[in-house]
């Protein structure tokens, strides 16, 4: 039986289905949004993207902010602490030709919170909103919002709604809201309850769940359950970019196809020279061990793959790999 799901619209921008591959740092880089918008991602989001190296010339820069012809509709994602330079890393943005800019309030790693970024801002609202006018009042374009529930469960919820009214207030376009506190990362069940009560008090507001999606039933259960506009698919995406063309199946009302080990080598083979051609030989070999790893979870023998990319360090080895595995 086919499902509906009426589109994301995040600003004038229209998402069919209200999908979007969600910020996932060291892994949707150019060569890999690729990969997903040719198995079907119709919304993408950048690595988090530091502020400060955003007003930078050099390669970095010019890495992070490269778009590619069909990389479009993109979300910039950028995090900091301090609300001027995350205005001028907004401005950058929206010159470099992004669509969306979105504010990583919601980062677990714990780096960054000993930096007093991302999801340390929950601790101390009134600087996360400042830092969210400014972004608004710098962009010329849609701007984004990425929250978690609260700091800790100690900590309640006070700071999140009042980052999430005065956002709204400020102009902002979505929040994505991650059903987790920062304290508890990935672990835990998301609480789907609280993305009930979150679009339940922002009737009109665009609400995009994340958390605990999984597969494409997920996406449509997650609509469903909470009322979300749109659905983040995050964790789930990595080493698996075809869950954009699954969850097209799931919605026309046929099974999702698993790619056979031809169509996992032709991706892999393709991620693979994306990656080179962004990174070179050398350090696009060594980037790609980890996609490796996580692609090995769809091949029949998932243990001796992942062991086989463990060991992967030049681009011969990664050839062999496929030659030995994914020759069926």
């Amino acid at each position: 039986m086919a499902e509906e799901l009426k589109p994301l619209r995040i600003g004038e921008l229209v998402v069919r289905p209200p999908v979007v591959l969600a910020a996932l740092a060291g892994y949707t880089d150019l060569a890999y949004r690729t990969v997903c918008r040719e198995l079907g991602a119709p919304f993408c989001s950048t690595e988090m993207m530091l502020d400060r190296q955003l007003l930078l010339p050099g390669k970095l820069r010019r890495r992070l902010v490269r778009i590619g012809q069909d990389d479009h509709p993109i979300a910039g994602q950028i995090i900091g602490s301090d609300p001027g330079t995350m205005a001028a890393a907004a401005a950058e943005l929206c010159r470099s030709g992004f669509d969306v800019i979105d504010v990583n309030l919601a980062c677990p790693a714990r780096k960054v919170l000993r930096r007093r970024r991302g999801g340390y801002l929950l601790r101390v609202p009134e600087l996360a909103l400042r830092i969210i006018q400014a972004v608004v009042a710098a962009a010329d374009r849609p701007v984004t919002v990425k929250l978690r529930t609260g700091f800790d469960a100690a900590g309640g919820e006070t700071a999140f709604w009042r980052i999430a009214e005065g956002a709204f207030e400020a102009g902002v376009a979505a929040l994505c809201v991650h059903a987790r506190t920062v304290e508890q990362r990935y672990t835990g069940r998301a609480d789907w309850g609280f993305l009930a009560r979150v679009k339940a008090h922002f009737a009109t507001g665009c609400i995009i769940g994340s958390g605990d999606v999984d597969g494409p039933a997920k996406v449509v259960e997650m609509v469903r359950r909470t009322g979300a506009d749109g659905v983040a698919i995050a964790r789930a995406a990595i080493g698996n970019p075809w869950i954009f063309r699954q969850l097209e199946d799931y919605l026309a009302g046929r099974p999702p196809r698993r790619p056979d080990l031809a169509e996992q080598r032709r991706v892999l083979e393709r991620h693979y020279a994306l990656t080179v051609q962004l990174y070179g030989p050398r350090r696009g070999s060594n980037r790609m061990r980890k996609f490796g790893i996580k692609y090995a979870k769809l091949h029949p023998a998932p243990k001796k793959v992942r062991a086989a990319f463990v060991n992967v360090t030049h681009p011969g080895q990664w050839q062999r790999v496929l030659e030995t595995f994914y020759d069926g």
